[in-house]
């Protein structure tokens, strides 16, 4: 199976850093006919459940044929604020599911999560998951997606129309001087207004704790009596807070390029920070070595100089790009990140680097677009939106003030000379958020549960190889699977190792042995 790699947020202009496979792919249809209704959960007991839950757990999902390929879709009804179910303010959330296909023993429903946060689940399960897993898992489980609260088809949280978007993500992120930095201001100000107008009935309600909790009324609906779970990047502290929550409801959980629950807002941008540095080492010692390289064929370093000075060139002259649309800093920062993610980017991003360098901006455009899910047409998918309606929700901002930011940027810089900068102002976006944060970090355990299997990768540039190794120490019943290579996420990616790892999990509830390293 060969993956499209998932993502979890920087905080850049309030923004998730995207799967370029799955930002490509445009989500399938979803039009029905007729209808075919699965039974409430009998396996959920009404002591389990306060009264006032039970008309949420104890519901039908009424299934339609939708997307093509044998998908059904249904819509599942979870309360806005469960601290107030039952009051009318309902939510409507948007769940897919193909079939086990046999032969073999059925294992019930898999969930998948690709990340973001803001990732549809959806579109990813229906333009990959169902079918680029291995068969035989496919063969076992009924896979199954549900797009978040606010995300996608999951009353989607908006914020700005998308020529107002357009000009948002040219937004300077490397200010020089008074005017520049109240300008970066007045664009985050502006999102974040636009997010209370166009999205204020949601905005309050779609923390990672309160999708968790609508994680565990869609398994009741499925009529599960555990929960079987595969979640990358931010999907694992989507997975990891929903085992701390119902332990004994876990079942097989696969949490792929983990988070680590226990970090400031500040602290995970700069190891995010840091991990780009990474990745772009890697990339930059593949490219030195090969004839042609836009950043020379000389060291790592003389590399990174060249990168540098190119962005701050964009910074005053940008580079036209075929459209109406030029390469400025901010857009050619966010091209070169976005390919950072996987390493078969990297002969796409020598060709952009080398056009850019030479005045044609388009390539390193269209990887811009591609990070903030751009379509050709010009229109955004909700996940630039509801990613930080979620970041911001779940965490007190990174920074405060502009004095904040300037005070950390030589800690910034040095995580990355490359990205520091622009990533340290990238982490204000949360300072205006119009709802105050509902989270803070914390230690997960999930006392109880059956075995956990948390996925590391050495060189991921978005989720560092050192969250994976503390998520798997609080985790009370947790497995590291260690892949040691490049790229976000590590399942699906051309490690039989892993990949054998993992199914032998999923299949059969045997966690890989202790220690576990792969190549």
């Amino acid at each position: 199976m060969n993956a499209p790699h998932s993502s979890r947020p920087l905080r850049t202009l309030g923004a998730a850093l995207v799967a370029a496979a799955l930002a490509s792919a445009a989500l399938l249809s979803s039009g029905c006919s007729a209808d075919v209704s699965s039974p409430p959960a009998a396996s959920m007991s009404k002591k389990a459940v306060p009264a006032a839950l039970r008309p949420y757990y104890e519901q039908s999902l009424s299934w339609r044929p939708c997307g093509g390929a044998d998908f059904e879709c249904a819509t599942l009804k979870a309360p806005l604020d469960y601290a107030r179910p039952g009051t009318g303010r309902d939510l409507r959330l948007a769940v897919s599911r193909k079939k086990a296909t046999g032969p073999g023993r059925p294992l019930g429903s898999l969930l998948v999560n690709p990340g973001g946060p803001g990732g549809s689940a959806v579109g990813y399960l229906q333009s990959f998951a169902a079918v680029g897993y291995p068969t035989r898992v496919r063969a076992r489980y009924d896979m199954v997606a549900m797009d978040p609260r606010g995300v996608a088809d999951s009353e989607p949280v908006t914020c700005l129309s998308d020529k107002q978007m357009d000009a948002f993500t040219q937004t300077d992120q490397t200010p020089d001087g008074r005017g520049e930095t109240d300008r970066l201001v007045a664009a985050y100000k502006k999102f974040a207004h636009g997010c209370a107008a166009r999205s204020g009935r949601i905005l309050r309600h779609v923390s990672t704790v309160e999708a968790a909790r609508d994680m565990d009324v869609l398994r009741a609906a499925l009529g599960d009596r555990k929960l079987h779970y595969v979640g990358a990047s931010y999907g694992t502290f989507l997975g990891a807070t929903y085992a701390d929550l119902y332990p004994h409801r876990v079942g097989r959980l696969v949490l792929d390029g983990a988070l680590d629950p226990t970090l400031s807002s500040r602290r995970i941008n700069r190891d995010q920070t840091a991990g780009f540095e990474t990745a772009f080492t890697a990339f930059a010692e593949d490219c030195v070595r090969r004839t042609g390289c836009p950043l020379g064929t000389g060291s790592v370093a003389a590399a990174r100089d060249r990168l540098s000075a190119f962005f701050t060139r964009l910074d005053s002259h940008p580079v036209p790009t075929g459209e109406s649309r030029a390469l400025g800093e901010s857009l050619a920062t966010m091209g070169v990140i976005s390919a950072m993610y996987d390493e078969t980017a990297w002969p796409q991003l020598r060709t952009a680097l080398r056009s850019a360098m030479r005045g044609h901006g388009g390539g390193l455009l269209n990887l811009a677009d591609l990070y903030y899910e751009r379509d050709t047409d010009g229109s955004y998918a909700n996940l630039m939106y509801a990613n930080p309606a979620v970041n911001c929700l779940d965490l007190p901002p990174a920074f405060r003030t502009p004095a904040e930011v300037k005070k950390s940027l030589p800690a910034f810089r040095k995580a990355s000379p490359v990205f520091g900068g622009a990533l340290a102002w990238a982490a204000l976006n949360c300072a205006y958020w119009p709802v105050r944060p509902t989270g803070t970090p914390h230690a997960l355990h999930a006392k109880g549960a059956a075995p956990i299997v948390v996925v590391g990768t050495t060189r991921d540039p978005a989720t560092p190889y050192p969250w994976a190794r503390a998520l798997a120490t609080q985790l009370s019943s947790a497995t590291l699977l260690t892949y040691d290579g490049d790229g976000h996420t590590a399942y699906g990616r051309g490690s039989n190792c892993i990949d054998n790892a993992i199914n032998t999990y999923l299949l059969t509830g045997r966690p890989p042995t202790p220690h576990t390293r792969c190549r």
